[in-house]
């Protein structure tokens, strides 16, 4: 489980909305400029996050959340593998129809790859609002400080 503390900022009908703090650490590294982890905490810090709790909370309570490992690289896969395979079939399908002697044959193979990476990113959209926020990789809170 991957772990990091969070602020209650909201507590609706069962519902617990958090936002992550900076790590201690990264308050005092030099290399603050250059370093994703402090561009991507500044970005997620704004933005509340829903999360599962078992236990009572109010707003402003400290919390560790959670996330299994599983979840993410199931979302690192759908992100990252599935355009690129879609964007080959796609290509390879063109490719198959597509003669040598038709004019612009590379642009319909390049049609085609186009087609199939726009097809993936539908899918992934439609899978990412359906299915992976609302059953899978949800956020639980382990442990209130």
């Amino acid at each position: 489980m991957l772990e990091e503390s969070a602020i209650v900022v909201k507590v609706d009908n069962g519902q617990t909305w958090v936002v992550g703090t900076q790590n201690n650490a990264c308050a005092g590294c030099a290399q603050q400029a250059g370093c994703s982890t402090t561009a991507l905490t500044s970005v997620l810090k704004k933005k509340p996050i829903p999360v599962d709790s078992d236990f009572v909370l109010q707003t402003g309570d400290t919390v560790v959340v959670a996330i299994d490992e599983a979840d993410l690289l199931r979302a690192a896969f759908l992100m990252y593998l599935l355009p690129v395979c879609a964007l080959f079939i796609g290509a390879g399908v063109a490719n198959s129809i597509v003669s040598d002697t038709t004019p612009y044959a590379d642009l319909w193979i390049a049609g085609g790859a186009l087609s199939g990476l726009a097809r993936a990113l539908f899918i992934m959209q439609k899978i990412q609002k359906y299915a992976l926020l609302n059953y899978y990789a949800r956020p639980i809170v382990i442990k209130k400080c």
